[in-house]
């Protein structure tokens, strides 16, 4: 298989998964995934990013607890009427259990001693999708969620984060509790513009 077509595949399969079995991850596979994704590219190479990995049961669960309760107290019934129904049930399904179930939380961080507030997203966004897609290569399932971070000092907290990093993402790692076909996206040329905006590519 070629690289590009590798990469091609790769991309197209890559979803948000929202349940996972117990099946734990191979530390070897985590390592890697963290160290590519410290090869995004990063504002003046400053590298912000910091990973906060938890796998210790509780501490999972207090983080995601976070988002439930989010989800709960206003969350829902701000996305009811955004979202199509099943899509409305998985994400409530997510929050309510299916990532605590993930074997794997990843807290993805930006230290503000290395980047400042203003273009600490340009160096910390690359890095998830490149965690993500390193994911999905090995067969692993994740999803980009950041509701847990709204409450970002009981996030500090659990994790313990100094005050110079915040925490910009949370990320659940771990394989997949069923298959989910390619992403669904809609045709580039109406997305896509030829020089000016309304030039359809």
């Amino acid at each position: 298989m070629s690289e590009l077509h590798a990469v091609r595949s790769v991309l197209r399969r890559q979803r948000a998964h929202r349940s996972f079995t117990d099946q734990l991850v191979d530390e070897s596979v985590i390592t890697e995934l963290l160290e590519l994704a410290t090869r995004a590219p990063s504002a003046q190479n400053s590298q912000p990013w910091q990973f906060v990995v938890v796998q210790e049961p509780a501490r999972r669960l207090a983080i995601w607890q976070l988002g439930a309760r989010l989800w709960e107290s206003g969350g829902a019934a701000a996305s009811k009427e955004k979202l199509p129904p099943t899509m409305f049930d998985d994400v409530a399904q997510g929050l309510s259990a299916g990532f605590a179930q993930a074997p794997v939380t990843v807290v993805v961080c930006a230290d503000h001693t290395r980047s400042g507030h203003s273009n600490a997203g340009s160096s910390i966004w690359p890095a998830a999708q490149n965690l993500m897609t390193a994911a999905t290569a090995h067969g692993l399932g994740t999803a980009l969620t950041t509701i847990s971070t709204i409450l970002t000092d009981e996030l500090r907290t659990i994790i313990g984060l100094p005050a110079t990093v915040d925490p910009l993402a949370v990320i659940p790692i771990g394989h997949p509790a069923k298959v989910l076909g390619s992403s669904r996206r809609e045709p580039v040329n109406e997305h896509a513009h030829r020089e000016e905006y309304g030039n359809v590519w």
